[in-house]
């Protein structure tokens, strides 16, 4: 658990970045997976599918990582379940940008071309 916070807050705030790095889901899903196997395949899934409904990677991304915890309580890992929880939150704080733009209706789909790209 020590190493899964740690990779996580490691990509999130990486040094030699200026503590500025990514936000945290593919990772997220590794710690998962490294966790406890059953519940990673249920996140990844869960992204996959509605990312397929939705087309929306940060909202596929911000419904799988929400879910996480009742994952791990459902497979009664509830010590996971409260790392998940703690992630979680990090999680939807590092995309408060994407949720801004998700209410205002303007995050870009999966597979649309940017304004750059038309």
């Amino acid at each position: 658990m020590t190493c899964g916070l740690a990779a996580i807050l490691g990509h999130n705030f990486t040094p030699w970045l200026g503590f500025k790095g990514g936000k945290g889901v593919a990772t997220y899903l590794g710690v998962c997976f490294a966790l406890y196997w059953p519940v990673g395949l249920m996140v990844a899934a869960t992204w996959i599918g509605t990312a397929f409904l939705w087309r929306i990677s940060s909202l596929s991304a911000l419904i799988a990582i929400a879910l996480s915890s009742g994952y791990f309580l459902l497979f009664h890992q509830e010590a996971y379940a409260g790392l998940a929880l703690a992630l979680s939150l990090l999680i939807y704080w590092m995309h408060r940008e994407n949720i801004r733009r998700l209410l205002r209706g303007e995050e870009p789909r999966i597979g649309a071309k940017s304004a750059a790209q038309r």
